[in-house]
C-alpha cells in the first residue's frame, strides 16, 4: 500500500511515525497483554499516557500552574454551548468576533444563553479576512471576548491575536500548536482534536483556574469546567485512544520543535500561495494579509474545472482538495503533520493542470 497526500480539513493527516508507533502498540501495549483501547482508564498504564499528554501540552504552550489542561468529549461544537452556559447568563454580554462560518456557529449557540455583541463582523466579506484592529468594538465589562483564530473553511487567519480587557477565549481548532502563542493572554483556549492534535473524539480545553471558578454552578456536572478540573478529566471515561494518540503527536512535536514547526508551516503555505499568485488561472480567496498557514483556499475559472482538478488530483494521490460544501472551490489543508513533499507535489500538479486546461 502506498500512502496518498491527505489534504483533508479534519479528520486530517497524522505524522507517519506516530501512526507506526500506534500500530506497533495496538495489540499489546508495552507488554501489558492488551490494547490501550481495552485497558482501564484508571489503570497505571493509561494514567501515565494521559499525564504525559497533559505535560506535553503544558510544555508546548508554556502554561503555568494557573491553567488546567482538560480533555472534554463533544469536540469544539460542544464548547460553543458550554462556554456561554458557564460564563454568560441572561443579564451579561459577551463579545464575539464574527470572522466566518465557525465564529458564526459559536455566536448562534451563545445567543441561546445570553446577549452577544459582535465586536466586528466580516463573515460575508470577499476576499475572506479577519478584522482590522480599528474595526473592533469591545463591550466594557463583557463576560468574555471570543475569537476564532483560524477559519478552516474560508482560509483566513488572525496573524496578530488581540489583547482584550475582558477574559479572552479562542477557538484554535485548526491552528493549535502550529505557531507559538502567549497563553497568558487567554482565559481559555479550546480546540477540536482532529486537525493538529490527533484523531477526532474530544476537545482540548486550556482554562485559567480562576476563570473556571466563575462558571455557573447550577449546571449539570458534565457541563461545568470545574468538574473536569477537580477530576483531572476523569469524571467520566475519557476517549482513551484519542488521548493516547495526542500523547504521541505532542511527543513528536516536542522532538521537532514548535518554533521550527512554525517556520515550516509558513514556508509550506508560502510555496502554495506563490503558485496561486503566479498567473490568473488560480485565484486565492482570502485577503493576502490574512491568508491561513493551515487551510489554503483558491478557485479556478469555472466550477467544472474545479471538479476536474479535484478528480485528477485524487487519481494522482492528492486527495481531500474539494472545498467545503458551503463555499466550493479548492482547499488544501496543510496542518503540522502534512509533509513538505506533498506541497511540492501539489504545486507541480497545479502547473501541469494549468498547462493542459488554462
Amino acid at each position: 500500500m502506498s500512502r496518498i497526500y491527505n489534504f483533508s480539513a479534519g479528520p486530517a493527516v497524522l505524522p507517519l511515525e506516530v501512526l507506526q508507533e500506534a500500530q506497533a502498540d495496538l495489540v499489546d501495549y508495552r507488554g501489558s497483554g492488551m490494547s490501550i483501547m481495552e485497558m482501564s482508564h484508571r489503570g497505571k498504564e493509561y494514567m501515565a499516557v494521559q499525564e504525559e499528554a497533559q505535560a506535553n501540552l503544558r510544555e508546548l504552550l508554556g502554561l503555568t500552574d494557573d491553567y488546567a489542561v482538560l480533555f472534554i468529549q463533544g469536540g469544539a461544537s460542544l464548547q460553543f454551548a458550554m462556554l456561554p452556559m458557564n460564563f454568560l447568563g441572561r443579564d451579561a454580554v459577551a463579545d464575539y468576533v464574527n470572522s466566518g462560518h465557525w465564529a458564526a456557529a459559536a455566536i448562534k449557540q451563545a445567543r441561546l444563553v445570553g446577549q452577544v455583541n459582535q465586536a466586528a463582523n466580516c463573515e460575508k466579506d470577499i476576499p475572506t479576512r479577519m478584522p482590522e484592529a480599528s474595526e473592533l468594538t469591545w463591550t466594557p465589562g463583557a463576560a468574555y471576548a471570543h475569537i476564532t483564530s483560524n477559519e478552516t473553511i474560508s482560509g483566513a487567519q488572525w496573524k496578530s491575536l488581540p489583547v482584550t480587557e475582558a477574559p479572552l477565549v479562542a477557538d484554535m481548532s485548526s491552528d493549535i500548536l502550529s505557531r507559538p502563542v502567549d497563553a497568558a493572554n487567554f482565559a481559555m483556549i479550546y480546540a477540536g482534536a482532529q486537525k493538529n492534535l490527533g484523531p477526532a473524539g474530544f476537545a482540548l480545553v486550556v482554562i485559567r483556574k480562576d476563570f473556571a471558578e466563575r462558571g455557573n454552578k447550577a449546571l449539570p456536572a458534565m457541563l461545568r469546567y470545574t468538574t473536569h478540573i477537580e477530576n483531572g478529566s476523569m469524571y467520566n471515561t475519557p476517549p482513551c485512544f484519542s488521548i493516547y494518540m495526542l500523547a504521541l503527536t505532542t511527543r513528536w512535536l516536542k522532538r521537532f520543535g514548535l518554533a521550527q514547526m512554525h517556520r515550516q508551516n509558513v514556508e509550506k503555505a508560502a510555496r502554495l500561495y506563490a503558485a496561486i499568485d503566479s498567473g490568473t488561472f488560480y485565484r486565492g480567496t482570502a485577503a493576502k494579509a490574512f491568508r491561513s498557514d493551515m487551510n489554503v483556499t483558491f478557485r479556478l475559472p469555472t466550477e467544472e474545472l474545479e471538479a476536474r482538478f479535484c478528480e485528477e488530483a485524487s487519481k494522482a494521490g492528492l486527495k481531500g482538495l474539494k472545498g467545503h460544501r458551503s463555499v466550493g472551490g479548492i482547499r488544501a489543508s496543510i496542518y503540522n503533520a502534512f509533509p513538505v513533499e506533498g506541497v511540492e507535489r501539489l504545486v507541480q500538479f497545479m502547473k501541469d493542470f494549468e498547462k493542459r486546461c488554462g
